[in-house]
């Protein structure tokens, strides 16, 4: 299970790789907290001469699980509520289907006959 500074240093190693490609200097600007992570907002530092930050394109925000310890990169052409919200289904889709396997396993071992004390032998 990853702590929020895990995750931050997941997400700057992710910024990292794109610093190369932009003039700016990059930073982490807000983090949010979810019931399964955190949202990791990032984008160019303010220019001290004018205090505002240059136009950066494609810079949407990080999803990062702690649980499995995924990190997914939101795109900016749509609104991060619903990216959320499409991620919590995606978690419980997943648990369902983690648990129909675990049923059906458990199923097919309380379906198997019993050795016999002939096969022993």
């Amino acid at each position: 299970m990853l702590t929020e500074e895990d995750a931050r240093r997941l997400v700057l190693a992710e910024i990292d790789a794109v610093r190369d490609r932009v003039e700016y200097d990059l930073e982490i600007q807000q983090v949010e907290a979810l019931p399964f992570g955190w949202i990791f907002y990032w984008g160019a530092v303010r220019d001290g001469r004018r205090g505002q930050r240059p136009p950066l394109g494609g810079n949407g925000p990080f999803l990062v699980d702690r649980e499995n310890e995924r990190l997914i990169g939101l795109p900016t052409c749509a609104p991060v509520a619903r990216q959320i919200a499409d991620y919590e289904r995606r978690l419980r889709r997943e648990a369902h289907a983690r648990n129909l396997a675990a049923k059906q396993a458990a199923q097919q071992c309380g379906t198997a006959p019993p050795p016999s004390a002939t096969e022993s032998t």
